[in-house]
């Protein structure tokens, strides 16, 4: 049996570490897009679980939405609230976790997530959770990476140098319809997916490296678990899988990674 619990902790300092938001922030497009294929209206109730720092909370708050973001990482909320403040939007953030969200059965007419529940541990309470608190008729959108994408080849690479805790389903999953019809098929009465491309853009696939390296919480830790050698090594891998999708055809690096976007309607 997998200790849920132990992977929580190694994942919530993961994600602590560097400064997601540097990295977050360039991911804003898949919010929007999430957030018209969920058809929002003004003064819809929307929750975002494992918000990160708010791309789509500020995508539906754009649209007159009553907006909750939560995040289980104090700093990742920190961001998202100035942002807010920045726009000007009235958003309420509370920490929480994705696997025991403290609000009451039916609460929400849309829940939203992008690139964040997928990570959760405890996938089947996770997306119980996710539909507990969506209103009957009402949708749950999700972006997730799939197993074949870029970042669900980068996570398997990682997987390598670092491996995963014994019993933890990979996050990538989440990213297949398979899976999907799996953790939904009690609580939705449609299931509709859409798969889309994010598109990396960066000065060159070293520029994205050291981007990465530095703040994306998952590479940090794996890069300071390593020692020189083997992160040289890991860096090269990395490069090479980089290279594999880059079609810049220049010195830059314009990578795609491919995702789900799913519309869920609930029972």
């Amino acid at each position: 049996m997998a200790d849920f619990s132990a992977v929580k902790s190694r994942q919530h300092a993961a994600w602590s570490a560097g400064d997601y938001a540097v990295v977050g922030t360039t991911l804003q497009i898949v919010g929007e897009s999430l957030c018209e294929a969920l058809d929002l209206r003004s003064g819809g109730r929307v929750l975002d679980v494992a918000a990160g720092n708010g791309n789509a909370t500020l995508a539906a708050a754009r649209r007159w939405c009553d907006v909750t973001s939560t995040d289980y990482v104090p700093a990742l909320l920190e961001s998202g609230r100035k942002r807010a403040h920045a726009e000007g939007h009235i958003i309420t953030f509370q920490e929480a976790d994705a696997e025991q969200l403290p609000f009451a059965d039916h609460t929400f007419d849309a829940v939203l997530s992008t690139f964040g529940v997928m990570f959760a541990p405890d996938q089947e309470q996770a997306a119980r959770e996710l539909a507990r608190v969506c209103k009957p008729g009402g949708r749950i959108g999700l972006a997730n990476w799939t197993p074949d994408s870029f970042i669900g080849r980068l996570f398997t690479l990682i997987g390598r140098y670092v491996p995963p805790a014994a019993g933890v389903q990979s996050p990538a999953l989440w990213g297949t319809r398979s899976r999907l019809d799996q953790l939904f098929a009690a609580s939705a009465t449609r299931i509709q997916v859409e798969r889309r491309e994010f598109i990396f853009r960066y000065r060159s696939p070293m520029h994205w490296v050291e981007v990465f390296r530095n703040y994306y919480g998952p590479l940090n830790k794996t890069f300071g678990g390593l020692d020189s050698d083997t992160q040289a090594a890991f860096t090269r891998e990395v490069l090479d899988l980089i290279e594999q999708g880059n079609r810049s055809k220049d010195r830059s690096l314009v990578l795609p990674s491919e995702y789900l976007e799913i519309v869920i309607i609930t029972k």
